[in-house]
């Protein structure tokens, strides 16, 4: 869960590679990071990003929202996958809430 509007920001620098809205689950943007890695943020009210651009690190790429069949209220749903298998995000990123 997370507030509506609030900023969406990129894990790791790489490219937006996926920019759409999904009838399933609404705004996204998947980008491509080195090592093969793919980060994905879904249902989201707007995207900030389209495909092919580069983003850096916390770099704000889109806003929290509510969009598609499959969202049940305001937040982020976001996916990590190295090698083309999804992984627990937490064994790759380090977190910090500031």
């Amino acid at each position: 869960a997370a507030k509506e509007n609030s900023l969406v920001k990129s894990v790791a620098d790489g490219f937006v590679f996926f920019s759409e809205y999904s009838r399933e689950t609404g705004y996204v943007i998947g980008i491509y990071h080195r090592n093969n890695l793919l980060s994905f943020y879904k249902h989201n009210n707007k995207l900030f990003k389209k495909a092919g651009s580069f983003v850096f690190a916390g770099e704000a790429i889109a806003m929290v929202g509510n969009s598609g069949m499959h969202s049940t209220g305001p937040h982020l749903h976001f996916e990590l996958w190295l090698n083309g298998k999804p992984v627990n995000p937490l064994e790759f990123l380090n977190y910090t809430e500031k």
